[in-house]
């Protein structure tokens, strides 16, 4: 889920010294934890993304008056605070509104008392399209909930570690423009930023004193699945619980093991989930690790207290996710923040299959797999329910723009 960027300048002359076009093809580091497992190999470059947009009439969205409206300011009302503190991001996204717009609609939301109605005097719904057109797709994710140590045993063997020190983290946009969004990470090897450590070989011990464990998990499993979502909730077994939040990603690329699975013929495609894959691991102990480590990517963790149960883990953008309410977009084509209207095909709540949602959500994250202008991934929350329903979401999308009426 959420990336936090380290972007000190001196680093920033050290990273463009590194940046030969062999560097750049093994560095590219995903945004986040790729946050469903139909996740695309994305270590090759990106290209620039074209943005359509086709005003409309919130008259023509089929849904819109049924929606729960104040939910969805809620969520908005989270990324204002963010917004209005700098709407800077704004400037640097043609097509979507300007950050004086940006930080006027904040100013009115944070004070509104009819949601439908604020929504439709400040705004504008604008249908978007990419490359792929107005058709795309929608994964799902959710915050694990597992259990956990802080002590190493045969009941929790799995660590889940802290950044280690020697990772560097930079944004390359600062040397290259259409590379927004993106992140370059490694470490500093004889004055050159080399890749770092893959799975596999963290997995073995390479990082040695330099792998700090925060806590430990019941399974390798429970840490694999940690990574792919980004975030868990621990309930630890000498009492409480706390959240394991993001803190950095190694910069391999995600490599999706349920395809790799698939192409073994050990799972057929039609039968292909989360939980498939998850079953598949559990019994297969011998083979699991070998799978696991086809994917290269590996995440490092925060412990962070969790207070209020009921709020969820901070997004990219930098504040608490809303089941239901927030998606995780394509930075590189998107400025967190934005109100987006989607009509999704999504796992069913009563557990059969899928069912179409049209609802007013907020972008508020990012991640490895998200990439292009109508592809987003659904945060479902927490629990079973939301682990159920994200595994089973990977369907069509369709995504409206709500922009200032200034634009």
């Amino acid at each position: 889920m959420a990336t936090t960027g380290v972007r000190p300048r001196g680093l920033a002359l050290l990273v463009l010294a590194a940046l030969t076009g062999a560097a750049l093809a093994i560095l590219f580091l995903p945004r986040s934890a790729c946050s469903h497992d139909a996740c695309p190999d994305i270590s090759a470059p990106p290209v620039a993304l074209k943005v359509d947009f086709a005003p409309t009439t919130f008259a023509k969205l089929a849904g819109w008056a049924e929606d729960d409206h104040a939910a969805a300011l809620a969520a908005f009302r989270q990324s204002c605070k963010a917004i209005a503190a700098d709407a800077s991001r704004f400037a640097d996204h043609e097509g979507f509104g300007s950050p004086e717009a940006w930080a006027a609609a904040c100013g009115e939301a944070l004070t509104a008392s009819d949601a439908k109605s604020f929504f439709e005097s400040r705004f504008e719904p604008v249908v978007l399209a990419g490359r792929e057109g107005r058709s795309g797709r929608v994964t799902g994710y959710y915050e694990p909930e597992l259990k956990g140590s802080r002590t190493r045993s045969d009941a929790y063997p799995a660590a889940a570690l802290a950044r280690p020190d020697d990772l560097i983290t930079a944004d390359p946009v600062a040397f290259r423009p259409i590379l927004r969004g993106e992140r370059l990470s490694g470490k500093v090897v004889d004055g050159m930023l080399v890749p770092y450590e893959s799975r596999a070989e963290i997995e073995a011990g390479s990082l040695g004193r330099r792998a700090t464990a925060l806590l430990y998990l019941a399974s390798a499993a429970d840490a694999f699945f940690l990574q792919i979502q980004g975030s868990g909730r621990i309930a630890l077994a000498e009492g409480g619980q706390v959240r394991l939040a993001y803190a950095a990603q190694n910069g391999r690329p995600y490599t999706a093991i349920g395809a790799a699975l698939i192409a073994r013929g050990e799972i057929a495609s039609g039968d292909m989930s989360m939980q498939a894959i998850r079953a598949w691991l559990d019994s297969h102990p011998g083979e699991a690790a070998e799978v696991m480590n086809l994917n290269e990517s590996y995440v490092f963790f925060r412990e962070q207290p969790l207070p209020d149960p009921s709020v969820g883990p901070d997004g990219a953008e930098g504040v608490p996710v809303t089941p239901g309410r927030s998606i995780a977009v394509d930075d590189g084509v998107y400025p967190y923040g934005v109100p987006l209207f989607v009509t999704a095909r999504i796992g069913a709540a009563d557990g059969t299959g899928q069912e179409e949602v049209r609802r007013l959500m907020i972008a508020q994250d990012t991640g490895g797999a998200i990439r292009g202008v109508v592809r987003a991934d659904y945060f479902f929350g927490w629990g079973p329910e939301a682990e159920r329903r994200a595994g089973a979401t990977n369907g069509a999308l369709r995504i409206v723009l709500l922009r200032p009426k200034s634009a």
